[in-house]
């Protein structure tokens, strides 16, 4: 096939504004991609944190009553293989809490506040339940709050909105395939006569969609290009300044390493994706019409 044959199928202006619809929906495919992954991080990061997690409150209005059955309930826990770690949260740090409600009076020794004792229990699913009969045997009164359990209903929101950025994706790719085949059908019936003189000449079908698919191959790319340079820019806008404001779930916000690479592979497949739509179409109406 010559040059000059490629480029009567192949014009310079045709593809503009393939290349402009497929930069748009890859750039919020990409998009729909990050959040995606962010989320499902998120899910899972907060998962492995608090799950293991739990904290004893004692509210008895006596502080004498309160602490001693703190300090009972606290060496219990201690000796109990459910339990890794358990620490007596000190008055201070329960001051800090309630500091930006209270103001000054936080710091009032005359203040009453709860007893509190910070979990860390052992893996598995029963060890919870476990704390939980080892305290009621130590201290009755006392109550223990599971942090995986409070953070549940964040961790079910960020799954479905990594359910949902995944369908939104998907609805883009799809609207991308539907886009190219337009394109192709589009290209072929404009160069039907050319088609025909081609094929009068000895040319196949497989040699024809070639052509198309170098075509959409190099429109794809060029919108690859545009997209993962106005990704790029969103991402530096946006996923820094969100990462450090999220404190100490700042690391779940980034995308991470396994992150990055799958949005760097997405424009190399789009293209592929792209050129192999393109092919199928041109070929499956090509034998439909001879």
């Amino acid at each position: 096939m010559s040059a000059a044959t490629a480029r009567v199928l192949d014009p310079a202006r045709a593809g503009r504004a393939m290349v402009g619809v497929l930069a748009i929906m890859l750039f919020l495919t990409l998009l729909a991609a990050a959040a995606g992954i962010a989320a499902g991080r998120g899910a899972a990061a907060l998962g492995a944190r608090l799950s293991g997690r739990a904290t004893v409150q004692f509210t008895d209005a006596d502080p004498t009553a309160r602490a001693t059955a703190a300090a009972r309930a606290l060496a219990t826990l201690r000796s109990s293989p459910a339990v890794t770690r358990a620490r007596a949260v000190p008055r201070a740090e329960l001051a800090a809490l309630v500091a930006p409600w209270l103001g000054s009076a936080a710091d009032d020794p005359d203040l009453p506040m709860p007893e509190l004792i910070d979990l860390e229990l052992a893996p598995g699913d029963a060890a919870l339940a476990t704390a939980r009969a080892v305290l009621a045997r130590a201290a009755p009164g006392a109550v223990i709050d599971s942090h995986g359990a409070a953070v549940a209903p964040l961790a079910r929101l960020l799954r479905l909105a990594s359910v949902l950025a995944a369908a939104v994706g998907s609805l883009m790719v799809a609207a991308s395939a539907a886009v190219v085949v337009l394109a192709a059908r589009a290209g072929l019936e404009a160069h039907r006569a050319t088609i025909a003189v081609m094929h009068g000449l000895g040319a196949t079908d497989t040699q024809v969609a070639g052509l198309f698919q170098r075509r959409v191959a190099r429109d794809a790319a060029a919108a690859a290009v545009v997209a993962s340079a106005a990704a790029a820019v969103t991402a530096a806008l946006l996923v820094g300044p969100l990462a450090a404001g999220s404190g100490a779930l700042g690391d779940t916000v980034a995308l991470g390493a396994e992150g990055w690479g799958v949005l760097a592979m997405l424009p190399l497949v789009f293209v592929g994706f792209a050129a192999l739509v393109a092919r199928r179409t041109v070929t499956h109406a090509l034998a439909r019409t001879l």
